[in-house]
């Protein structure tokens, strides 16, 4: 990773910076995520600290500045499997490799869980993540599911099988 760019885990002094990071992606790019801003922006305090300290979120840091956010999980509808979640990078931090870095811990975290591959849904209609995603690896199961949020949006099942 070069030198401009630091990976870390989110831990619970970051809730404040978490939620700013995952609003900004939401006004960025509404049709990527799961939650939409107006409801992620009443969550109350103890919800982004919950998030921040138990679930697997990695702070991403170009040039000293925080810059995106990632997150592994599990997903109930396909046991046993590690999973990408709530990727985020800021246009300005973007063609950096940053992006590269949070996935690269994002599949550092599946590979110690014992995984050898990492999943994500991609939402079609946000072409410019589904070509870093292909570029990086990951590669399209031909599974389309329909979006819990909006029933419009089509999400692409895509993964990466993870070198030990």
């Amino acid at each position: 990773m070069p030198e401009a760019l630091l990976v870390r885990r989110c831990a619970a002094r970051d809730a404040a910076l978490l939620r700013a990071l995952r609003l900004e992606a939401l006004r960025d790019t509404p049709d990527a995520f799961g939650a939409t801003f107006d409801d992620a922006s009443t969550w109350p305090d103890d919800r982004w600290v919950a998030m921040a300290t138990d679930w697997n979120f990695y702070l991403g840091y170009h040039d000293g500045e925080p810059a995106g956010i990632a997150s592994g999980g599990w997903n109930q509808r396909y046991p046993a499997t590690h999973w990408l979640y709530g990727m985020f990078v800021k246009p300005v931090a973007r063609g950096t490799g940053l992006a590269g870095a949070l996935v690269d811990a994002v599949a550092a975290w599946a590979r110690a869980q014992g995984g050898d591959a990492l999943y994500l849904h991609v939402t079609s209609t946000v072409v410019r993540a589904r070509r870093f995603y292909e570029k990086i690896g990951f590669v399209a199961t031909g599974e389309l599911i329909t979006m819990d949020r909006d029933p419009s949006l089509q999400l692409i099942t895509m993964v990466k099988h993870l070198e030990s």
